[in-house]
């Protein structure tokens, strides 16, 4: 049965700030109506559930938390607290995917890692806007300060970990060291895709990040010019709290879940809840999710980011993912029913 909540109603009840301006519709749906959710592991998904939902404030969220610490049967526990509810705003849905870049190096420099993970000099952290790209790789400003976390071999890859803005680097003893974001210069992103693009080098329909890596590796000398075209410059700070061998920490300050988590807009999902996902495409997906994480390009309510897991293999699936679909919020029941109108209750 799906029962829609009026725009306005929803906005007041569940939204706050930029989210209320939007047109958006609410479907209260039963979990008969999801594609494939008989046939999913709701026990891997009760586990991601389990990881975060003790971080999750309202009293509601808290009671279901500890009943599902209990659980003898995760489908039951979800069907039995949950209702399945779509929230569209008129956006066409996106899914892509993320995951953790690995890249090889040391933690002390040698001749074949000499390129440096550096941590924020205090002049930056203190400056609104601090030094380009450029100025920071050409400068010297940042030698001889004992600011380097450790050394990579490869300044192209080091450039995407700089996006990606966390990462894992394997050392030659085989042990890894995680460095997650920790700060920038303050200098707004560009595209070097879409570079490329302009200056007639690749169609848009042609450019991902594996045939930018390999543009700038077959032409050194103008593939480093390309990248210092993006004047942004990201920083860097070791995790030592979370061992290696598990995932990056997501938005909750907790490790995210190969497959079972996922990025969404916090101004639609609350982060922690279960998400139901129906992405279509090649390789299409129906499983139990959990919002665990966020992300600048993540906007709207049927928008989210799949994380992949960690390494090459992890990047190539990520960066093959740009489907539609659509995906449905787990609200705790009683929270789920509040918001319709008396006359539907």
């Amino acid at each position: 049965m799906i029962r829609r909540l009026p725009a306005a109603v929803l906005a007041g009840a569940l939204m706050t700030g930029a989210a209320q301006a939007a047109d958006l519709s609410y479907e209260v749906h039963d979990f008969a109506d999801l594609d494939g959710w008989e046939r999913d592991d709701h026990a891997a998904a009760l586990d991601v559930f389990l990881n975060t939902c003790p971080d999750i404030g309202a009293p509601d969220w808290q009671s279901l938390c500890a009943v599902a610490q209990t659980i003898e049967n995760p489908k039951t526990f979800f069907e039995l607290f949950f209702r399945p509810v779509l929230i569209e705003n008129g956006q066409k849905p996106l899914f892509t995917g993320y995951f953790e870049p690995e890249l090889d190096g040391a933690l002390e420099r040698t001749e074949r890692f000499r390129f440096p993970i550096y941590r924020q000099p205090a002049e930056a952290r203190r400056a609104k806007r601090w030094l380009s790209r450029r100025e920071i790789e050409t400068g010297g400003v940042m030698e001889g300060r004992g600011l380097e976390i450790a050394w990579v071999d490869d300044p192209v890859e080091l450039f995407f970990l700089q996006i990606q803005g966390s990462g894992r680097i394997r050392l030659p003893n085989g042990h890894h060291v995680r460095v997650g974001y920790g700060g920038s210069n303050g200098h707004d992103y560009r595209s070097i895709g879409v570079e490329l693009i302009r200056r007639g080098i690749y169609k848009k329909h042609q450019v991902s990040a594996q045939v930018i890596k390999s543009w700038v590796r077959r032409n050194p000398e103008d593939g480093q010019e390309l990248l210092r075209h993006n004047p942004s410059y990201v920083f860097f700070r070791r995790i030592d709290s979370v061992s290696p061998e598990n995932g990056p920490l997501g938005a909750m300050n907790r490790s995210v879940t190969t497959g079972r988590s996922i990025a969404v807009d916090p101004a639609y999902t609350p982060l922690g809840a279960p998400v139901w996902l129906e992405k279509q495409g090649e390789n299409p997906i129906r499983r139990l999710m959990v919002a665990q994480d966020t992300g600048s390009a993540i906007k709207g309510p049927q928008r989210a980011d799949i994380f992949f897991g960690t390494g090459d293999a992890a990047g190539r699936a990520a960066g093959k993912l740009r489907d539609t679909g659509r995906m449905m919020v787990l609200l705790p029941i009683q929270r789920a029913y509040a918001l319709l109108p008396e006359t539907e209750q």
